[in-house]
């Protein structure tokens, strides 16, 4: 990172140009945030403890969390706390840190999110091999190249934004993304950035792909299912996921190809909330809302912890 004796820091200004939102760093997103804190931090602490969500599909859901915690973290405590402090500055590393997580999670987000699609698939369309298919080691062996792809991604794509030169250090947006970064730039950021991009599209197809023939499987044999109860069953248990996929890939995708403009944009700021920021705020609602194992492994974690909370609170020591 040679730029970095030019360019010292950043100046975030998404919403300098929109005033009527400039109250929304600062107490939407901190409620946003803290939400998210909350819902991802309850299912990893509910799936962890209850020995009978010890399962695949809630293995990879604790991992979503983690992701889903790690991405809003990212960007919204830095947006929040750059309102709070009245300033726009990010320093160069802090910005190239941001990059890099960001691209880190979303993109072990989206190979997770695959894992999670072949996992379903075998429990509906091959369910009397999927104890055998969906083994503790090949559901780690899956999480951890899921992990392991989005870090090898991460850096490539943060190594080649940040081998460029800056005309500019004012990024039109509330957090380092790198299409804003690309607009600033001095050189021209086709010829190192083509490659990764490709590489990466490539990855999301396969991906994408791999979903797809999940889910039409999975549709398939839900449609075989003789019992109504059975359909809405399988149903409930895909369509939120599928709808968590949608969401995800799309807004991510439509921020990151759209043809760029070098005026600030309303829509860019738009999208980059839809992909950062409610994600990690609607997955656990998703998930969750109609999840009745993991709403009844709450309130047996809740009725098994608070006597204990309460006979501690008043425990002879503690009166006295």
């Amino acid at each position: 990172m040679t730029n970095q004796s030019r360019v010292s820091e950043f100046l975030l200004r998404g919403f300098s140009y929109t005033p009527e939102l400039q109250v929304f760093p600062t107490s939407i997103f901190l409620i946003i945030y803290l939400v998210a804190l909350i819902e991802n931090l309850l299912i990893i602490t509910v799936i962890i403890y209850s020995h009978q969500l010890h399962t695949p599909m809630y293995f990879f859901l604790a991992n979503l969390s983690f992701q889903d915690l790690g991405s809003i973290s990212t960007t919204a405590p830095k947006s929040i706390a750059n309102s709070l402090m009245n300033t726009e500055a990010i320093s160069y590393s802090g910005c190239a840190c941001q990059v890099f997580f960001l691209v880190f999670f979303m993109m072990s987000h989206l190979f997770l999110l695959g894992g999670m699609a072949y996992d379903r698939y075998v429990a509906i369309c091959k369910p009397l091999h999927y104890e055998i298919v969906m083994k503790r080691k090949t559901c780690i062996q899956m999480a951890t190249s899921a992990w392991l792809s989005g870090l090898f991604y991460s850096t490539l794509h943060t190594g080649n934004t940040f081998t460029v030169q800056y005309c500019s250090n004012i990024v039109n947006q509330f957090f380092c993304e790198i299409p804003q970064l690309l607009k600033i730039s001095c050189s021209d950021p086709f010829f190192p950035e083509v490659w990764t991009i490709t590489f990466g599209t490539s990855l999301a197809f396969i991906n994408f792909l791999l979903v797809a023939f999940s889910y039409i499987q999975i549709f398939r044999a839900v449609l075989r299912i003789p019992s109504t109860e059975g359909k809405q069953k399988a149903f409930s248990t895909c369509l939120p996921h599928l709808i968590v996929i949608s969401l995800f890939l799309v807004s991510g995708t439509f921020a990151y190809l759209k043809p760029m403009s070098n005026s600030p944009s309303v829509l860019d700021l738009l999208l980059s909330i839809l992909y950062c920021i409610v994600p990690p705020v609607m997955n656990p609602l998703i998930y969750s809302m109609r999840n009745k194992e993991l709403k009844m492994a709450f309130w047996k974690m809740i009725v098994n912890i608070l006597p204990h909370v309460l006979h501690k609170k008043h425990s002879p020591a503690n009166v006295s």
